[in-house]
């Protein structure tokens, strides 16, 4: 059986789904292994490196794709190559089916086994496989590092001979998987962290993490059975918008991880509360490329709205494509595993799995 991976478009996606690492554990599984020429040479990887385990690397990626069985990709492919996909072919990536719906309909109408690894349910069995929560961890991170680096003024606190620097104050909206590693990495650089989330299970989480935890009094507990934030009443987003707007006239950085799962992300702060936060403060939204956690947000660029930064980029893990392709490619390699039939070196679409029938789209 044949595996395979072609380059990503460089300008919006350097992240690789086979590192050399991964493609030596598809080699043990009894998989042959092809990539594009050059697959990861922008990482540092040369081919030599994956030709030495056995990997087939070719300049045709045409030719790539029709001899494979399963192709692992970071997103949906460009029209001219989904063409090219055939009856029969599984294509595993993070497709994004909420806005991608009629190509990935095109795919399922071909026949074409398509699996979209954000729709992974929250069981203990498929978190070797979850890319929302490993690709989360290292957003919320580098969110963190970015803000910080555009800050103007110093994180933790500094005693001299001068004075006293006081501690940047951290505000992170959301306590998901990027929340808490935004807390965590905030709290060991030296800074004050608050942190706010829908959900009253994260209160502990964000406590562990390092944070202060605040919500309004009888708060609602909004969370699904998997674990996401769901929406919230009237009457309660106006007791947390209130608590926000007074929070955000004393916080230095805000860090917006908020989202609900296929949906446009949640507008939480709105022009007035930014224009009551003190200048040279500043804003990252995470959220950015979902429409954003505040309402001036603007994908790739730093706007500055009476002095207050606020940025949001498309793809954060630009900046880390080697960490994050390492965890992806293991993630999309667990998931394959348990998709093989290794007895019969076959694909097993066992409906019956509740990985497989949730991520297969239909």
């Amino acid at each position: 059986m044949k595996i395979a991976s072609i380059l990503e478009n460089q300008k919006i996606e350097k992240r690789i789904s086979i590192t050399p690492e991964i493609a030596k554990k598809y080699i043990s599984l009894g998989f042959d292994v092809s990539i594009s020429e050059n697959y990861g040479s922008h990482l540092g990887i040369k081919d030599e490196e994956y030709k030495d385990l056995g990997v087939t690397t070719s300049n045709d990626e045409k030719e790539i794709i029709n001899n494979a069985d399963i192709i692992v990709q970071l997103g949906l492919l460009s029209d001219d190559k989904n063409s090219l996909l055939r009856e029969n072919q599984t294509f595993i990536g993070v497709l994004n089916p909420y806005d991608n719906k009629d190509k990935i309909d095109n795919l399922v109408k071909k026949k074409i086994n398509t699996f979209s690894l954000e729709l992974l349910p929250r069981i203990t069995r498929a978190q070797s496989m979850d890319i929302l929560s490993s690709q989360a961890n290292l957003a919320g991170y580098k969110a963190v590092v970015e803000s910080f680096a555009n800050f103007e003024k110093a994180i933790p606190m500094m005693m001299t001979a001068a004075g006293t620097i006081p501690a940047a104050k951290v505000l992170v909206i959301g306590a998901g998987v990027a929340g808490l590693q935004a807390i965590a990495t905030a709290k060991r650089m030296g800074a004050i962290v608050f942190a706010t989330d829908v959900r009253m299970a994260s209160k502990e989480q964000v406590e562990s993490s390092g944070g202060k935890f605040l919500t309004v009094e009888d708060a609602e507990n909004l969370e699904t059975e998997g674990g996401y934030a769901k929406e919230a009443s009237d009457d309660f987003k106006k007791k947390q918008e209130e608590l926000l707007s007074e929070t955000l006239k004393k916080i230095d950085i805000v860090v917006c991880t908020a989202l609900i799962p296929g949906k446009k992300a949640p507008l939480i702060i709105k022009e007035d509360m930014i224009n009551n936060m003190r200048a040279g403060s500043m804003i990252y939204d995470l959220a950015a490329i979902q429409g954003g956690n505040t309402a001036n947000t603007k994908v790739d660029e730093i706007v500055d709205k009476n002095g207050v930064k606020i940025m949001g980029e498309s793809n954060i893990l630009n900046k880390l494509p080697t960490s994050a392709s390492n965890l992806y490619a293991k993630n999309v390699f667990n998931f394959v595993s348990n998709l093989y039939d290794k007895e019969n070196k076959k694909i097993n679409i066992n409906l019956e799995d509740e990985i497989i029938e949730k991520t297969l789209i239909k």
